[in-house]
């Protein structure tokens, strides 16, 4: 088998694991697709990967969940460093103002690796966040945001973002959208990680 695909498949394996483990709280699996060292960046969080796990764990048990569906990746390999590009979806349930509410964001996810001791492992993970809408999952009630809280926030997740806040999470206020400084300097990020 070519080794380079071979490398690539691992690497789209720790993607698609990373969102299974992550939504079914599969936390010391989840763990395992990490260095130690590993820093993930989204709305709710951006810092080390044990924190995270940690926000994730006490946001779970309080009822806060998010489903991750994945699309295509662009994997890149060299020697022992690594950087994918995926597609994705975030979608989320909540009651908003009394009425429950799907949030479905669409977004990419921005990874590097790096393979340690013949093991690879997640460096570091962000989102990039392009577009979402919400919408009652009852169609004839009817949810009226508050404006203010819903410019805070740019506007490839200010609907997310908006439902995060509802449930008490301090969410991020500049996250990279699909353009801009923020994404350009996560492409420069990962070209120079490679």
């Amino acid at each position: 088998m070519d080794t380079e695909f071979y490398e690539r498949l691992i690497l789209r394996e720790i993607i698609e694991n990373w969102a299974i483990w992550r939504d079914t709280a599969n936390w010391k699996e989840f763990r395992s697709l990490w260095h130690d060292d590993g820093v993930m960046s989204a709305t709710m969080f951006q810092g080390p990967v044990n924190d995270f796990i940690k926000q994730a764990q006490e946001s779970h048990e309080k009822g806060i969940r998010a489903q991750h569906v994945l699309g295509g990746s662009s994997i890149n390999v060299v020697h022992n460093r690594a950087t994918a590009q995926t597609r994705a979806t975030i979608g989320q349930r909540a009651k908003i103002h009394k009425v429950i509410c799907d949030v479905i964001c669409t977004i990419q996810f921005v990874d590097l690796f790096e393979k340690r001791d013949e093991k690879w492992g997640l460096v570091f993970r962000q989102g990039v966040y392009e577009k979402d809408r919400l919408d009652p999952v009852d169609t004839s009630k009817t949810v009226i945001l508050d404006k203010n809280i819903l410019a805070k926030f740019p506007e490839g997740y200010c609907h997310l973002a908006y439902l995060q806040t509802n449930a008490g999470l301090d969410v991020k206020t500049d996250m990279p959208g699909s353009s801009g400084p923020e994404f350009e300097a996560l492409i420069s990020k990962m070209k120079n990680w490679i």
